[in-house]
Protein backbone atom coordinates (compact mmCIF):
# COMPACT_ATOMS: atom_id res chain seq x y z
CA UNK A 1 0.00 0.00 0.00
CA UNK A 2 1.81 3.12 -0.89
CA UNK A 3 1.38 6.28 0.54
CA UNK A 4 0.63 9.35 -1.43
CA UNK A 5 0.77 13.20 -0.16
CA UNK A 6 0.58 16.48 -2.29
CA UNK A 7 0.56 20.38 -1.44
CA UNK A 8 -0.39 23.22 -3.39
CA UNK A 9 -0.65 26.78 -2.06
CA UNK A 10 -0.21 30.36 -3.30
CA UNK A 11 2.35 31.49 -1.60
CA UNK A 12 5.61 29.40 0.14
CA UNK A 13 4.14 27.94 3.45
CA UNK A 14 6.19 27.01 6.02
CA UNK A 15 6.80 22.76 5.08
CA UNK A 16 7.89 19.74 7.33
CA UNK A 17 7.62 15.73 6.81
CA UNK A 18 8.07 13.17 9.01
CA UNK A 19 8.06 10.50 6.77
CA UNK A 20 7.94 7.83 9.80
CA UNK A 21 4.48 9.24 11.00
CA UNK A 22 3.08 10.02 7.57
CA UNK A 23 3.97 6.20 6.96
CA UNK A 24 3.08 4.63 9.75
CA UNK A 25 -0.15 6.61 9.61
CA UNK A 26 -1.20 4.69 6.73
CA UNK A 27 -0.63 1.68 7.96
CA UNK A 28 2.79 0.52 7.29
CA UNK A 29 5.51 -1.37 9.16
CA UNK A 30 8.91 -1.07 9.13
CA UNK A 31 9.34 -4.53 7.29
CA UNK A 32 7.11 -3.10 4.35
CA UNK A 33 8.66 0.13 3.29
CA UNK A 34 10.26 -0.20 -0.12
CA UNK A 35 11.40 3.54 -0.48
CA UNK A 36 10.12 7.06 -0.22
CA UNK A 37 10.63 10.34 -1.97
CA UNK A 38 10.08 14.24 -1.66
CA UNK A 39 9.83 16.88 -4.31
CA UNK A 40 9.87 20.56 -3.12
CA UNK A 41 9.33 23.23 -5.96
CA UNK A 42 11.42 26.39 -5.56
CA UNK A 43 10.80 28.81 -8.50
CA UNK A 44 11.58 26.82 -11.66
CA UNK A 45 13.27 24.29 -10.57
CA UNK A 46 12.40 21.28 -8.09
CA UNK A 47 14.62 19.66 -5.20
CA UNK A 48 13.71 16.02 -5.40
CA UNK A 49 15.45 13.68 -2.66
CA UNK A 50 14.60 9.69 -2.74
CA UNK A 51 16.39 6.64 -0.95
CA UNK A 52 15.52 2.86 -1.65
CA UNK A 53 15.69 2.17 1.90
CA UNK A 54 13.27 2.10 4.52
CA UNK A 55 13.43 5.43 6.27
CA UNK A 56 13.88 4.17 9.23
CA UNK A 57 17.49 3.46 7.91
CA UNK A 58 18.00 6.98 6.48
CA UNK A 59 19.68 10.04 7.29
CA UNK A 60 18.24 12.25 5.01
CA UNK A 61 15.03 11.39 6.60
CA UNK A 62 16.39 12.96 10.09
CA UNK A 63 17.33 16.17 7.45
CA UNK A 64 14.06 16.40 6.48
CA UNK A 65 12.15 16.49 9.28
CA UNK A 66 14.50 18.43 11.08
CA UNK A 67 14.36 21.31 8.57
CA UNK A 68 11.95 23.51 7.96
CA UNK A 69 11.40 23.98 4.13
CA UNK A 70 9.60 26.63 2.57
CA UNK A 71 7.33 25.85 -0.84
CA UNK A 72 4.44 26.07 -3.16
CA UNK A 73 3.84 21.86 -4.31
CA UNK A 74 5.31 19.15 -2.88
CA UNK A 75 4.93 15.40 -3.63
CA UNK A 76 5.57 12.46 -1.68
CA UNK A 77 5.39 9.09 -1.57
CA UNK A 78 6.14 6.27 0.05
CA UNK A 79 6.42 2.97 -1.69
CA UNK A 80 5.43 -0.63 -1.81
CA UNK A 81 7.29 -2.05 -4.46
CA UNK A 82 4.30 -4.06 -6.38
CA UNK A 83 6.98 -4.11 -10.20
CA UNK A 84 10.22 -3.18 -10.29
CA UNK A 85 13.21 -3.74 -8.04
CA UNK A 86 14.38 -1.98 -4.92
CA UNK A 87 16.36 0.23 -6.77
CA UNK A 88 16.65 4.34 -6.82
CA UNK A 89 15.51 4.57 -10.03
CA UNK A 90 12.54 2.58 -9.21
CA UNK A 91 11.71 5.07 -6.36
CA UNK A 92 9.47 7.77 -6.62
CA UNK A 93 8.49 9.95 -7.47
CA UNK A 94 9.95 10.42 -10.97
CA UNK A 95 11.53 13.79 -12.53
CA UNK A 96 12.02 15.29 -16.04
CA UNK A 97 12.36 18.33 -18.53
CA UNK A 98 9.97 18.85 -21.02
CA UNK A 99 9.70 21.91 -22.28
CA UNK A 100 11.82 24.08 -19.88
CA UNK A 101 9.45 23.05 -17.12
CA UNK A 102 10.07 20.21 -14.08
CA UNK A 103 7.45 17.40 -14.54
CA UNK A 104 7.27 15.06 -11.25
CA UNK A 105 5.17 12.12 -11.43
CA UNK A 106 4.14 9.82 -8.21
CA UNK A 107 1.78 6.82 -8.54
CA UNK A 108 -0.35 4.38 -5.73
CA UNK A 109 -1.68 1.51 -7.92
CA UNK A 110 -0.61 -1.51 -10.18
CA UNK A 111 -0.93 -0.95 -13.52
CA UNK A 112 1.56 -3.60 -14.89
CA UNK A 113 -0.20 -4.72 -18.06
CA UNK A 114 0.33 -1.08 -19.02
CA UNK A 115 4.00 -1.73 -19.95
CA UNK A 116 3.23 -4.35 -22.57
CA UNK A 117 0.12 -3.24 -23.94
CA UNK A 118 1.01 0.40 -24.77
CA UNK A 119 4.63 0.56 -26.27
CA UNK A 120 6.42 3.77 -26.26
CA UNK A 121 6.90 5.64 -29.10
CA UNK A 122 8.89 8.84 -28.90
CA UNK A 123 12.68 7.83 -27.85
CA UNK A 124 12.98 11.08 -25.62
CA UNK A 125 10.56 9.68 -22.92
CA UNK A 126 12.39 6.21 -22.03
CA UNK A 127 12.15 5.07 -18.28
CA UNK A 128 15.35 4.40 -16.46
CA UNK A 129 14.04 1.76 -14.50
CA UNK A 130 11.42 -0.99 -14.73
CA UNK A 131 8.10 0.03 -12.73
CA UNK A 132 4.66 0.18 -14.79
CA UNK A 133 4.51 3.84 -12.31
CA UNK A 134 7.53 5.48 -14.88
CA UNK A 135 6.22 3.75 -18.03
CA UNK A 136 2.62 5.67 -17.46
CA UNK A 137 5.42 8.97 -16.89
CA UNK A 138 6.56 8.22 -20.01
CA UNK A 139 3.41 7.64 -21.96
CA UNK A 140 1.47 10.93 -20.26
CA UNK A 141 4.91 13.28 -20.94
CA UNK A 142 4.61 11.63 -24.78
CA UNK A 143 0.74 12.17 -25.27
CA UNK A 144 1.53 16.26 -23.60
CA UNK A 145 4.90 16.51 -26.06
CA UNK A 146 2.60 15.40 -28.83
CA UNK A 147 -0.38 17.59 -28.80
CA UNK A 148 1.90 20.56 -28.15
CA UNK A 149 4.04 20.11 -31.43
CA UNK A 150 0.62 19.13 -32.90
CA UNK A 151 -0.86 22.36 -31.67
CA UNK A 152 2.32 24.79 -32.39
CA UNK A 153 2.26 26.21 -28.92
CA UNK A 154 2.17 26.04 -25.37
CA UNK A 155 -0.44 23.72 -23.75
CA UNK A 156 -3.21 26.12 -21.81
CA UNK A 157 -5.11 24.20 -18.98
CA UNK A 158 -8.10 23.22 -21.23
CA UNK A 159 -5.63 21.03 -23.18
CA UNK A 160 -3.61 19.72 -20.39
CA UNK A 161 -6.90 18.52 -18.57
CA UNK A 162 -8.14 16.68 -21.67
CA UNK A 163 -4.60 14.70 -22.25
CA UNK A 164 -4.21 14.13 -18.08
CA UNK A 165 -8.37 12.96 -18.06
CA UNK A 166 -7.47 10.63 -21.20
CA UNK A 167 -4.40 9.24 -19.90
CA UNK A 168 -6.13 8.39 -16.54
CA UNK A 169 -9.06 6.48 -18.48
CA UNK A 170 -5.87 4.32 -20.31
CA UNK A 171 -4.30 3.87 -16.71
CA UNK A 172 -7.82 2.61 -15.27
CA UNK A 173 -8.22 -0.10 -17.70
CA UNK A 174 -4.85 -1.82 -16.61
CA UNK A 175 -5.44 -1.50 -12.96
CA UNK A 176 -5.37 0.83 -10.07
CA UNK A 177 -4.26 4.40 -10.57
CA UNK A 178 -4.14 7.03 -8.24
CA UNK A 179 -1.31 9.41 -9.38
CA UNK A 180 0.09 13.17 -8.54
CA UNK A 181 1.67 14.59 -11.45
CA UNK A 182 3.18 18.05 -11.19
CA UNK A 183 4.21 20.69 -14.87
CA UNK A 184 5.42 22.48 -12.04
CA UNK A 185 2.29 25.00 -12.50
CA UNK A 186 -0.33 22.64 -11.95
CA UNK A 187 -0.91 19.71 -9.51
CA UNK A 188 -2.94 17.51 -10.78
CA UNK A 189 -4.62 14.50 -8.85
CA UNK A 190 -6.33 11.63 -10.13
CA UNK A 191 -8.05 9.77 -7.19
CA UNK A 192 -8.96 5.70 -7.98
CA UNK A 193 -9.30 2.86 -5.74
CA UNK A 194 -6.80 1.26 -2.98
CA UNK A 195 -5.92 -1.62 -0.41
CA UNK A 196 -6.33 -0.85 3.00
CA UNK A 197 -5.34 -2.89 5.39
CA UNK A 198 -7.76 -4.48 6.91
CA UNK A 199 -6.94 -6.16 10.59
CA UNK A 200 -3.75 -7.21 9.02
CA UNK A 201 -5.18 -8.26 6.01
CA UNK A 202 -4.78 -6.19 2.88
CA UNK A 203 -7.74 -5.86 1.14
CA UNK A 204 -9.00 -5.70 -2.72
CA UNK A 205 -8.56 -2.18 -4.20
CA UNK A 206 -11.28 -0.13 -3.26
CA UNK A 207 -12.64 3.27 -3.36
CA UNK A 208 -11.98 5.97 -2.35
CA UNK A 209 -8.32 6.38 -3.40
CA UNK A 210 -7.17 9.35 -2.31
CA UNK A 211 -8.32 13.02 -0.05
CA UNK A 212 -8.48 16.23 0.09
CA UNK A 213 -8.33 18.73 2.62
CA UNK A 214 -8.01 22.77 2.66
CA UNK A 215 -6.12 24.60 5.36
CA UNK A 216 -7.48 27.99 5.58
CA UNK A 217 -5.15 31.01 5.95
CA UNK A 218 -4.18 31.90 9.57
CA UNK A 219 -4.60 28.01 10.75
CA UNK A 220 -2.13 25.48 10.91
CA UNK A 221 -1.62 21.35 10.62
CA UNK A 222 0.23 19.09 12.69
CA UNK A 223 -0.48 15.86 12.38
CA UNK A 224 0.37 12.28 11.34
CA UNK A 225 3.78 13.60 10.77
CA UNK A 226 2.83 16.55 8.11
CA UNK A 227 3.40 20.23 9.86
CA UNK A 228 2.26 22.88 7.84
CA UNK A 229 2.13 26.54 8.96
CA UNK A 230 0.17 28.45 6.14
CA UNK A 231 0.24 31.72 7.09
CA UNK A 232 -1.95 34.40 5.09
CA UNK A 233 -2.55 31.89 2.62
CA UNK A 234 -5.00 28.70 1.99
CA UNK A 235 -3.23 25.22 1.80
CA UNK A 236 -4.65 22.19 -0.27
CA UNK A 237 -3.75 18.69 1.06
CA UNK A 238 -3.97 15.65 -0.93
CA UNK A 239 -3.28 12.51 0.89
CA UNK A 240 -3.88 8.75 0.36
CA UNK A 241 -5.69 8.72 3.78
CA UNK A 242 -6.82 11.56 6.21
CA UNK A 243 -3.90 12.54 8.16
CA UNK A 244 -6.12 12.90 11.47
CA UNK A 245 -9.60 11.71 11.79
CA UNK A 246 -11.74 14.82 11.78
CA UNK A 247 -14.53 15.54 9.18
CA UNK A 248 -12.01 17.89 7.28
CA UNK A 249 -11.28 15.69 4.69
CA UNK A 250 -12.93 14.93 1.73
CA UNK A 251 -13.00 11.86 -0.25
CA UNK A 252 -12.60 12.69 -3.31
CA UNK A 253 -14.81 10.58 -5.91
CA UNK A 254 -13.44 7.67 -8.05
CA UNK A 255 -12.18 8.26 -11.27
CA UNK A 256 -12.07 12.08 -10.56
CA UNK A 257 -9.32 14.87 -12.34
CA UNK A 258 -8.33 17.59 -10.33
CA UNK A 259 -6.35 20.22 -11.40
CA UNK A 260 -4.81 22.17 -8.39
CA UNK A 261 -2.99 26.20 -8.82
CA UNK A 262 -1.56 28.06 -6.03
CA UNK A 263 -4.08 26.47 -3.48
CA UNK A 264 -7.09 26.34 -5.67
CA UNK A 265 -9.33 23.91 -7.49
CA UNK A 266 -9.26 25.40 -11.30
CA UNK A 267 -10.22 22.34 -13.28
CA UNK A 268 -12.36 19.37 -12.55
CA UNK A 269 -13.64 16.21 -14.50
CA UNK A 270 -15.88 13.83 -12.85
CA UNK A 271 -15.47 10.39 -13.57
CA UNK A 272 -18.80 9.31 -13.35
CA UNK A 273 -19.52 6.57 -10.76
CA UNK A 274 -21.59 8.41 -8.85
CA UNK A 275 -19.32 8.23 -5.29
Amino acid sequence: MCELLGLSSADEVSFRFSLEAFALHGGRTHANKDGWGLSLRSGRETFLVKEAVPASDSSWVRLVEREDTRTSLAIAHVRRASKGSLSLENTHPFKREMGGSVHVFAHNGDVSPLCEAVPLDAAHFQPIGDTDSEHAFCLLLESLSKQAAASGAALDLDAKMETVVDFAKTLRGYGTANFLYSDNEFLFVHAHKRRYDDGGLVSEPRWPGLQMRTVGAGSDLSSAGVFVEPGGTEVVLIASVPLHDDESWEPIPEATVLALRDGAVVARSDGGTGR
